[in-house]
């Protein structure tokens, strides 16, 4: 039950972010200062409209998203949502940016893993974490760039 209880209390963090972006200009404080951005999916079992806090690595014109869930097992629930419906929305300061989703793979996702690794050192410890390999998401703007 602990799990539950975690992610309940990383849900209730993320909607507080999720209230403090969209009343501020899509800016915050706090402990995700500066990056954390809402990430509109569809649910792949229900078709509800899931918002979760994702902290994107631009690679221009696209945005690098990564399926680590913080180094446990199982992928997050955006990961296979994104997979079954790759359409998606990411606010963006007063705006809103639609784009497509799609999973890298074989040495592009290496490369790419490996800059977000950088950027992000604690994404370099949950391949050792889990037995799974952590997904690169690359978000595409919609119709190109």
């Amino acid at each position: 039950m602990r799990g539950v209880t975690c992610r309940g209390r990383a849900a209730e963090h993320h909607a507080e972010v999720i209230d403090e972006f969209g009343a501020d200009e899509g800016r915050v404080g706090g402990v995700g200062e500066g990056t954390p951005l809402p990430l509109h999916h569809t649910g792949a079992k229900s078709g509800a409209i899931r918002v979760d806090l994702v902290r994107p690595l631009p690679d221009e014109p696209r945005q690098l998203i990564f399926a680590s869930n913080g180094g446990v097992p199982s992928d997050p629930d955006r990961y296979c949502n994104l997979e079954a419906q790759p359409n998606t929305r990411i606010e963006a300061g007063t705006g809103t940016l639609d784009l497509v989703a799609e999973e890298a793979r074989g040495d592009e996702h290496e490369g790419l893993f490996a800059r977000g690794a950088e950027r992000f050192p604690d994404l370099a410890k949950h391949p050792r974490q889990s037995d799974r390999l952590i997904s690169v998401i690359v978000l595409m703007p919609l119709g190109g760039a």
